[in-house]
């Protein structure tokens, strides 16, 4: 199995877990003299299938990240650290950049003035370098998760 497969099985797990959790829910309390919708008994042993199925590809996709390098000899554990750190600071900015671009509408001269503390401009260079670092490093991984086989 590739790793990518594992990793679109592991989000298949964890939406199904989602859903299961709603269904026991739905299924731990009934009227009495009522049935609950589906079995607890059946839900509880899906649900434990499903999450030593979950624990397998987890572990079995952490030590391939730990283990796969890249081309520019970074394994791939590192490579997602770092997409996610990238993916961080373009977020962390471009927020702040929100924040000084809002115009406020003043009525009078009494009214209080605000002006940003942060120029704008050169703050937005940097969401756009940062944006390309990440598009090419998910590139990478991506290309990567595809052509490597789950350990």
């Amino acid at each position: 199995m590739k790793l990518a497969e594992a990793l679109m099985n592991r989000a298949d797990c964890q939406k199904r877990i989602e859903q299961l959790k709603v269904r026991l829910n739905r299924s731990a309390k009934v009227q009495e003299g009522e049935h609950p919708p589906e079995d607890p008994k059946e839900l509880f042993q899906e649900m434990n299938d499903t999450l030593q199925e979950l624990e397998s590809l987890m572990t079995a996709i952490n030590r391939t990240n730990a283990q796969t390098v890249l081309h520019d000899g970074v394994t791939l554990a590192d490579a997602l650290a770092k997409r996610d750190i990238l993916a961080m600071r373009r977020t962390m900015i471009q927020e702040v950049i929100n924040a000084a671009a809002i115009k406020q509408d003043r009525y009078s001269r009494s009214e209080v003035k605000f002006i940003p503390t942060v120029h704008i401009a050169e703050l937005q260079k940097q969401v756009d370098q940062y944006s390309k670092a990440y598009r090419e490093l998910d590139t990478g991984i991506q290309e990567m998760n595809w052509k490597t086989e789950l350990l």
